[in-house]
């Protein structure tokens, strides 16, 4: 069975889906903003700016919005270049006027953070990496050139020199950690909505796979009627072709074939109806169709049992759910993917807990990894030498994780380990054993045949 190949889309992707019309409402924003406080610094606290050339600014970004509103349709949705084009314009706007009304004597120089911000999640790691080179370079720029905020008295409104290094140390410490931070939480989040994306499209598959043989059932009632026309049809024709035996021949033929075809139609239609293993089977028959595509790829897979129920001795019925059955086949695939020779599956079931416990002899998890096993797009665990191993996934980590998914939706619990340090294991491995994965569920959540036998009890009994 084939994997989802399924990618983290590129920063690149990402800054394609960002429409020109969002640019531009926010440049409004911006344009108001900064038109308020220029308007209120002369008419309420009465400083002395270069109030033509600040106008000149503003109005450098009105007019880029009028030319970018007409020119192009709002819904249009901006490239990498365009969009990293319109947010260092708005830098280099923004550094301009706070050039012109104090530089980082203004308390507005904080807003240097908010074209960097907006790069880290919306952009690029290339796209961020200019815009904070460019932010560090104007924040330099401003301490050591501008123009001075000047009150109605004349008086020059300036910080100490102290002040003014720290305000450019604390701005360049905010631009790199604000940038790494944002950067790395929308990589976080979109790594998520992808791998939840291709989780979707599995269980859709296989739900899709799982209804077949309901499809299967309504074909053979409605292949029934044209079946049963054919067989009266043969039959009639078999009567008058008495004085015709080859042709007599032929029509008991085709009056056979029908008979054929309408038993196999009728056992396909009652397979899904009637027979209980298309909807429950034994624990240990689900492990092993779980497994069973990976059976005959050169390494041996020991399935052993341990009920520790006293009397218990059969294996649970549980259901033959498509998330528990490419769950476990997920992780089966990947302990044979790295394993050296074998692979040990083993189930356990106690009164309260089903386990399923996944070993291998390969190399084992990377020890730095293991509390991020199962999380999506994380790299692979054996070396690059084994690059042909698992061509699917190229080492994203993807295929644990939708297992991972899977399982634990059905109330399932995972815990990765190593056959060197797994001490929480009850008993210990096989000797040079390498990965370990025990799922463990509530026996209440999955055993069929305690609620049966619950529902016998209840039943009223009969004289």
């Amino acid at each position: 069975m084939t994997q989802p190949d399924i990618r983290p889309l590129s920063g690149r992707t990402r800054a394609s889906w960002i429409r020109l019309r969002t640019m531009i409402l926010l440049r409004w924003f911006a344009i108001m903003g900064q038109l308020a406080a220029v308007t209120i610094a002369q008419w309420m606290f009465g400083l002395q700016l270069a109030f033509g050339l600040c106008y000149l600014v503003i109005g450098a970004s009105v007019v880029g919005n009028l030319v970018a509103g007409f020119v192009f349709p709002q819904n249009k949705r901006l490239t990498e270049k365009e969009n990293l084009a319109m947010v260092l314009f708005d830098l280099l706007q923004l550094t301009a006027l706070l050039g012109l009304t104090g530089g980082l004597h203004n308390p507005f120089a904080l807003l240097l953070l908010a074209p960097v911000t907006i790069s880290a999640t919306a952009l690029s790691l290339r796209s961020t990496l200019v815009l904070g080179a460019t932010a560090i370079v104007a924040a330099s720029v401003l301490a050591l050139w501008h123009l001075p905020l000047v009150t109605e008295s004349g008086d020059a409104l300036e910080l100490p020199r102290i002040f003014v290094f720290g305000q450019w140390i604390a701005l360049l410490i905010a631009i790199v950690f604000t940038s790494a931070y944002s950067r790395r939480i929308t990589s976080e989040v979109h790594s998520m909505a992808d791998a939840l994306s291709a989780t979707q499209m599995v269980l859709a598959r296989e739900q899709k796979l799982s209804d077949l043989s309901g499809v299967v059932a309504a074909a053979a009632h409605e292949l029934g009627t044209p079946l049963a026309t054919i067989k009266l049809a043969s039959t009639e024709l078999l009567g008058e072709l008495e004085d015709r035996p080859d042709l007599a021949d032929d029509a008991a033929l085709i009056s056979d074939q029908a008979d054929r075809c309408r038993d196999i139609l009728r056992d396909m239609g009652r397979s899904r109806k009637d027979d209980p293993h298309m909807q429950r089977a034994p624990l240990t028959a689900v492990i092993k169709e779980a497994a069973e595509p990976h059976l005959c790829r050169g390494k041996s897979v020991i399935f052993s049992d341990n009920p520790m129920l006293v009397g218990h001795g059969r294996p649970p019925t549980i259901p033959r759910r498509p998330e528990i059955i490419y769950g476990l086949r997920n992780l089966v695939q990947n302990a044979v993917d790295f394993a050296e020779t074998t692979v040990w599956i083993e189930t356990e079931w106690t009164a309260d807990n089903i386990s399923v416990r996944i070993i291998d002899d390969g190399p084992g998890f990377p020890p730095q990894d293991l509390g991020r096993i199962g999380d999506p797009f994380l790299r692979r665990r054996s070396s690059p030498s084994d690059a042909s191993a698992r061509p699917a996934y190229e080492g994203m980590g993807l295929g644990l994780f939708i297992a991972k998914t899977f399982l634990e939706r059905g109330g399932g619990r995972l815990r990765f380990a190593n056959g060197s340090d797994s001490g929480w294991l009850r008993g210990l491995p096989p000797a040079g054993s390498g990965a370990v994965v025990e799922v463990v569920w509530p026996r209440r959540l999955l055993d069929l045949g305690a609620e049966d036998a619950m529902a016998s009890e209840n039943q009223p009994q009969t004289a």
